[in-house]
């Protein structure tokens, strides 16, 4: 990993328990012209996908819920957060994972899946690149209750809602997580519900 203005000095592993978190020392050239040391963490967990389950006729969308322990250690009393559908992608290309993770997590089997946007989510601490989906889904798409995989200790609560009320939870403060904001906020700007 080249770059003119940036010299990897060294690379520690702080932890690789669940995923990799490295601290990283490194010179980085300024506007000035001089090289300035920095040290920074970044957590390594690998790349993901997401997508926003959508139904025109009812105008409707499905979204998950579960519980996230670092929301519930930063203020989430109940640590339960309200999410679109979203996972790893492990060794799968973006387009595989989410399919196998929509069927996982909400039960529905999907056919088209159309690619919105990619972004880094946390750049300032976290390596993850997000990639977003949306995709139509109807009541005959509906192949298990969903809910997640049981070895991946996964307890999902699987929602369906109308945009408006989706819309109002994200306003209220209810739908904090910010892939979902996301997602609805580019079903309304798209003019797709």
């Amino acid at each position: 990993m080249k770059h003119p203005k940036v010299n990897i000095l060294q690379t520690d592993i702080l932890s690789d328990n669940w995923y990799t978190l490295r601290k990283i020392t490194y010179e980085y050239l300024k506007k000035d012209g001089t090289w300035q040391t920095q040290n920074r963490e970044a957590y390594d967990r690998g790349n993901g996908a997401t997508i926003l389950l959508y139904n025109k006729t009812m105008k409707t969308v499905i979204l998950t819920r579960q519980f996230r322990l670092p929301t519930f250690l930063n203020g989430n009393e109940s640590g339960m957060l309200i999410e679109t559908c979203a996972g790893l992608l492990d060794k799968d290309n973006a387009e595989d994972c989410i399919r196998r993770e929509t069927e996982e997590e909400t039960g529905y089997k999907i056919s088209d899946v159309k690619k919105v946007f990619e972004a880094y989510m946390s750049p300032g601490s976290v390596t993850e690149m997000l990639y977003f989906f949306i995709a139509e889904y109807s009541k005959s798409m509906k192949v298990t209750d969903g809910g997640g995989i049981a070895q991946e200790q996964e307890e999902i609560e699987v929602l369906e809602m109308h945009i408006d009320k989706a819309m109002e939870l994200m306003y209220s403060g209810e739908i904090k997580d910010g892939k979902t904001i996301m997602l609805l906020q580019h079903l309304k700007l798209a003019n797709i519900l």
